[in-house]
């Protein structure tokens, strides 16, 4: 039996960024307060919270006062930031600069928009933590959609500006994309996407490049451990990728989920994971399935 792990699986330069930054300030001050999970994996949160990390939702973010609030990878909306100064809250801003430069452009583009009666729309996961600050930069006025089915929500006889939160899949955001030019011209003309019509690829491609890569090592291995946490969007989507190309595909959040009968004597066993697992983790689940 072999046992081998992806090396270009694992943290993404952001979520990296924001635990160095949260284990940095731990280090000086014994505790720090997180506003949501640091990250969408239950381990790593595990991990920090005995460091001192204390999660913390947007409720209790308004009662805190005089103290040090890490803001994660993910951003947040300008009401955050308004509360901080009402209270005097000092941020520890680890939001990814990709969250950050496109937040900007959604604000742009959404002040745009609202001259010519447009409409924002982004592809997303509804409540989401990338997405409620993408929406905060629309006033919260921006049409939220995962499925094609949620394109009912939109008005076909106004201009459409669309986006993406940045770890969806980009596979799904060109589906809509086509989609929503097929209704567009149904309705408008052949002419149509090109007067009401402003599609923006904002997928990360620190994610986006991981499918490739998913492919390719789920094909060179027997049996497929994909380590992520359940509520991380990418990791589900790097999954189906995997699960797609080798049936053997099998998605654990640490190796007590890990059923051995999954695993044959002979087997080359790959293990990889979400921009959210983090390669101890990995390495964790490594030893376990060769201790079989």
């Amino acid at each position: 039996m072999e046992v081998v792990i992806d090396q270009k699986s694992g943290y993404c330069f952001g979520v990296e960024f924001a635990i160095q930054m949260a284990e940095e300030e731990m280090n000086e001050s014994g505790s720090l307060y997180c506003l949501g999970d640091i990250v969408h994996n239950s381990m790593e949160v595990k991990r920090l919270h005995a460091k001192g990390l204390r999660v913390i939702d947007r409720d209790e973010l308004a009662t805190l006062k005089d103290c040090k609030v890490l803001i994660r990878a993910h951003g947040e909306p300008p009401a955050t930031y308004k509360t901080a100064i009402e209270n005097n809250i000092e941020l520890i801003d680890a939001s990814c600069p990709v969250v950050l430069k496109l937040q900007n452009r959604v604000k742009n583009a959404y002040d745009r928009a609202k001259e010519i009666n447009g409409q924002m729309v982004i592809y997303g996961k509804d409540g989401h933590a990338e997405v409620i600050g993408l929406n905060g930069q629309t006033g919260n006025q921006a049409i939220i959609v995962t499925t094609i089915d949620d394109l009912e929500k939109v008005d076909f006889n106004r201009p459409i500006v669309l986006f993406s939160q940045t770890t969806k899949s980009t596979k799904g955001f060109y589906g809509l994309k086509e989609e929503i030019e097929k209704r567009l011209t149904q309705i408008h003309g052949e002419d149509a996407t090109l007067e009401l019509f402003d599609a923006n690829d904002s997928i990360c491609r620190q994610v986006s490049n991981r499918e490739p890569q998913m492919v390719k090592f789920s094909s060179e291995n027997d049996v497929i451990i994909f380590v992520s946490g359940k509520k991380s969007s990418n990791g589900k989507a790097l999954y189906g990728v995997c699960l797609q190309n080798n049936p053997r595909s099998y998605f654990v959040e640490n190796e007590d989920e890990i059923d051995p009968n999954w695993i044959k004597e002979n087997d080359k066993i790959g293990i990889c994971g979400a921009t959210s697992t983090p390669m101890w983790l990995m390495e964790q689940v490594a030893t376990y399935i060769r201790s079989l």
